[in-house]
């Protein structure tokens, strides 16, 4: 019963307390993603944020889990406006990484990072931007339980407990705020999609090809997420799945896009009694 009233107190309450037939149909994509969790050998946290109108679901969306390489979204935020504050260009050169061991320069390690999730580069553009002041970036966004807590391949730091961690309805907040220009100026939040188009991510296996997708993906031992901006035609949306404890094969993120799609491939399709548009 917890699970289901956490899930129902972001959801927009009706009007003169009547039951939308949108909130029944959100009811369906909850009974869904509940079955899908209760059939999960591991624990399940899920966000959506509609583009359109703002309504926010969540499903165990204050649990704090593990990012994994989702965190780097935070760091590139960082990097952009670090760049436009003019502490550095893009165009400067740095060492190269272990993926591309000559030198390149400050957008290539960017780009490393976030397409390849390329983790030596990524330790260098946290050296290059300070992990206290993506922490303290992440905390001005109101971020409060989303935290880079250590370099990549640190095993002395994972030993210590020391993960990088957000919740599903945080990091899908930070996903919304590239979207909608406000993470850095507009010119570099539209870049900034830009790059994550480019990622190789789960959801980009589920949703067609005709549908634009900006993701990051995360996967360690044990876990799986992924945070990502589905732009959907006439219904855009934000899309976090996190999970923990998962056996070796398991991995829910294409499951529950596949749920979240269908969702708002409806909504998308018509008005605002689900009467289909044609």
């Amino acid at each position: 019963m917890r699970l289901l009233l956490t899930a129902l107190l972001l959801w927009t309450v009706p009007m003169w307390g009547e039951t939308s037939v949108q909130h029944l149909w959100e009811l369906k994509q909850h009974a869904k993603i509940r079955a899908l969790d209760e059939s999960l050998n591991g624990v399940l946290g899920v966000a959506t944020i509609d583009l359109t109108s703002g309504r926010v679901y969540v499903y165990n969306g204050d649990a704090v889990f593990p990012t994994a390489s989702s965190i780097k979204i935070a760091i590139m935020i960082q990097m952009f406006r670090d760049q436009r504050a003019g502490k550095f260009r893009f165009t400067d050169q740095r060492a190269g990484s272990s993926a591309a061991p000559k030198a390149l320069s400050i957008r290539e390690l960017m780009e490393e990072m976030i397409i390849y999730s390329d983790n030596s580069a990524t330790n260098q553009c946290i050296d290059l931007v300070g992990m206290e002041n993506v922490n303290r970036l992440l905390a001005q966004f109101g971020l409060r339980a989303t935290h880079l807590r250590r370099k990549m391949m640190d095993s002395a730091a994972v030993a210590r407990g020391d993960e990088n961690v957000s919740t599903p309805l945080e990091l899908a907040r930070l996903m919304e705020m590239i979207y909608r220009g406000t993470a850095a100026d507009a010119a570099s939040s539209k870049e900034m999609l830009d790059v994550l188009k480019r990622v190789k991510a789960g959801m980009r296996a589920v949703v067609p090809q005709g549908i634009e997708v900006a993701a990051k993906p995360g996967e360690l031992p044990g876990v799986h997420c992924e945070v990502g901006t589905v732009l959907l035609p006439g219904r855009p949306f934000v899309l976090n799945v996190m999970s923990a404890f998962l056996d070796e094969s398991a991995d829910p993120v294409g499951p529950v896009t596949a749920i979240v799609l269908e969702h708002f491939r409806k909504i998308a399709a018509s008005n605002q009694y689900g009467r289909r548009l044609p």
